[in-house]
């Protein structure tokens, strides 16, 4: 067996040319940033509202949160999300988040999708599937894990006919 490959030598690949208005997919690094912004943004607002409301104490005291208190914080963050992000997403497909890390939501069309929409089926779905106990977080997990698939598009991207792109 006579290989002469070096096995030193850089990785080949055949490169791919941007088109002219090709929207080029997001890198997971910088989904994954965006949503950390996102979710630190909306931790400023919940976690001291949740202190004052005196969900902190009851959870020291070893009590569970009422069904009444936990659908109160969801629709709070839902509001806080819509109020801080609401504008942005509307107009330019992006959260404070996405905007930082230069990406945005386009629909399959390469479009900014339309505010009720893309509230309803990208966010508000997988809200409501996570305060299912138990499998709310697996299938979150689930949806999540979809970003590792050759399209980049995560179980709500699809639910929602969407897709993450690098922002210009």
């Amino acid at each position: 067996m006579n290989d002469h490959t070096n096995p030193y030598q850089a990785p080949q690949a055949a490169l791919h040319e941007q088109a002219s208005g090709e929207l080029l997919q997001a890198s997971r690094g910088a989904r994954l940033g965006a949503v950390l912004i996102d979710t630190f943004l909306l931790m400023l607002i919940t976690i001291p509202l949740a202190y004052f409301d005196g969900t902190f104490e009851q959870i020291a005291q070893g009590l569970e949160p009422s069904l009444w208190q936990q659908v109160q914080s969801m629709l709070v963050g839902m509001v806080a999300f819509v109020l801080i992000n609401g504008a942005w997403l509307k107009r330019y497909g992006q959260t404070v988040g996405k905007r930082i890390c230069k990406v945005r939501i386009v629909d399959v069309q390469g479009q900014v999708p339309e505010l009720v929409g893309l509230l309803t089926k990208r966010y508000l779905s997988v809200w409501l599937v996570s305060a299912i106990p138990l499998l709310g977080g697996l299938l979150c997990i689930i949806n999540y894990l979809f970003i590792f698939r050759a399209d980049r598009r995560c179980l709500h991207d699809h639910l929602a006919g969407t897709r993450v792109v690098q922002a210009d």
